[in-house]
């Protein structure tokens, strides 16, 4: 599945970095601590978190993630849709809660 599948099927927000719509998810991971994120978080994963700030692009750089999904209806600060537009890596929105687009996400790609 593509990160442009699950902006269509869930109905979320394209912030930013929509040069990398196209790449393959593999998984997702969720959770708010940038330094468990970055020691579980797989490659190919979409990122689930309510974090607004550009270290957000630096972990998902690093950890090589399809894309970023900002919950509860924050939105991601300049410096991070900057960063995400300069490394075409997703930043996506909802207005969901963490807990219901896991488990929406999980459905689709489980």
């Amino acid at each position: 599945m593509k990160v442009t599948d699950i902006v269509e099927k869930i109905g979320l927000k394209v912030f930013s970095g929509h040069e990398g719509l196209g790449k393959e998810v593999t998984g997702g991971y969720a959770s708010d601590l940038l330094s468990d994120v970055m020691g579980h978080a797989g490659s190919g994963a979409v990122w689930i978190t309510i974090q607004t700030h550009r270290n957000v692009m630096a972990i998902a750089s690093l950890r090589d993630l399809s894309a970023v999904i900002i919950t509860c209806g924050e939105n991601p600060g300049d410096d991070t849709m900057a960063q995400s537009n300069e490394e075409g890596l997703p930043v996506l929105g909802t207005d969901l809660s963490t807990f219901e687009l896991a488990g929406r996400l999980y459905s689709l790609i489980g």
